[in-house]
């Protein structure tokens, strides 16, 4: 059962700076008799993490809540009221975050083709967003425009670090193409993308798009983990001038 989210317009104290200061005892996983050592790995990995530790005591659905939350102290992206689009949504710790930073006057629509536990304040749907009308069905639930929309979507992994960021930029740049459909001028687009570099033509692509573009890879995402965020602010119409250098922020 998710913690109930503040109905407050302001903001909330940063998450991620409680669970940073999280110190607790290493348990110790016995190799259990069938298990593979994998399993006993990520097992070890899980209950040895503090920030899924904080999330299970904050009520959030999952670590990756801390990531957009980190994302939201940085850049200021949720503000209260705004209408947000969470693609992907399941299992919920993003909308979750939205939902905590926007308040009660928020419109926060999730997407997945998982149906997912509800959160009480936002919408959930079960569906593709890449299908034809789900841009027109979203802008429907949310009354407009969306002013965010968040993508923390990752393909399936193969093993084989260039193909699975291949396919996460396919992701991406599928992800984007829905935005633009969605976001409002001025919106903003946050999405995970894995360190790599074949991504040149989708920031090349925001550069134009958007006024602001960076690059984060937040303190609670796995050190060893390739994943980064793109933080794109200002969304400006595609229709307007696209010949103009998009400024690139200095962490990019």
């Amino acid at each position: 059962m998710a913690k109930k989210t503040g109905k407050g317009g302001g903001k909330s104290s940063s998450p991620h700076r409680q669970a940073s200061d999280i110190r607790s005892a290493r348990v110790r996983v016995k190799t259990a008799r069938g298990r593979k050592l994998s399993s006993t790995l990520w097992l070890d990995r899980q209950l040895n993490d503090p920030y899924v530790q904080e999330a299970k005591r904050l009520g959030y659905r999952g670590r990756a809540a801390f990531k957009i939350a980190e994302i939201d102290d940085k850049y200021n992206i949720l503000h209260p009221g705004a209408r947000i689009v969470d693609l992907g949504c399941a299992p919920g710790g993003w909308t979750q975050i939205a939902l905590n930073r926007c308040g009660a006057d928020a419109q926060v629509v999730g997407i997945d083709l998982l149906e997912c536990e509800p959160i009480p304040g936002a919408t959930l749907l079960v569906g593709d967003f890449m299908d034809d009308d789900a841009p027109d069905r979203l802008k429907a639930v949310m009354g407009g425009k969306a002013d965010v929309v968040l993508s923390d979507m990752a393909a399936n992994t193969t093993g084989h670090p260039p193909t699975d960021h291949l396919r996460i930029v396919a992701l991406v740049e599928l992800a984007y193409d829905f935005a633009q459909e969605v976001l409002a001028p001025g919106g903003a687009f946050v999405a995970k993308v894995f360190a790599g570099g074949t991504e040149s033509g989708l920031l090349k692509t925001l550069k134009q798009d958007f006024e602001r573009v960076y690059h984060m890879k937040p303190k609670s995402s796995r050190k060893e983990s390739p994943e980064m965020y793109v933080v794109a602010i200002g969304f400006r119409r595609v229709a307007d001038d696209k010949t103009g250098d998009g400024g690139m922020g200095e962490d990019a």
